[in-house]
């Protein structure tokens, strides 16, 4: 004769290894949720600070209008800080001086930051390509560039 069958209570040692798998697919996808979410932080603050620096330097080609070609050419340390007691310099000069300043701005902030000015004098007004680049992990090389008009006075 076939003893009856006693209720069961509580989990099988099945029901538990299920559940913990199940546990355990969840944490990883939160983990990897959390992971792409500090990258995309990061590329963020990388891109705000390339959009920054090229406002920065079109601010400074604005209010040096003078200089036009020289921003494309070489940056130089020319001593033209005005808050450091520096030496009156011409608007060539600042506009190296500037290019010098900024160029440290931009390896400062962004990694392996790369910048390119090119001037266009044959446009009326003149006008730069101000571009910034770094290179972001998991993507490469990663640019921003913006294109201003300088009208002469």
């Amino acid at each position: 004769m076939l003893e009856p069958r006693k209720k069961q209570k509580g989990f099988t040692l099945v029901e538990s290894m299920v559940s913990l798998v199940v546990l355990s697919v969840g944490m990883i996808g939160i983990a990897a949720l959390y992971a792409q979410g500090l990258g995309a932080g990061r590329s963020a603050l990388y891109r705000t600070q390339a959009v920054n620096l090229v406002a920065d330097m079109a601010d400074r080609i604005r209010a040096n209008r003078l200089a036009l070609a020289t921003y494309a050419g070489p940056a130089n340390n020319n001593g033209c800080d005005p808050s450091g007691g520096g030496v009156d310099c011409t608007p060539a000069e600042m506009a190296g001086h500037d290019l010098f300043l900024w160029e440290q701005q931009v390896q400062a902030q962004l990694p392996d930051g790369q910048s390119l000015i090119q001037f266009n004098g044959g446009t009326l007004p003149p006008s730069y390509t101000i571009q910034v680049s770094w290179i972001e992990v998991g993507q490469g090389t990663v640019s921003h560039q913006s294109v201003i008009q300088v009208l002469q006075t």
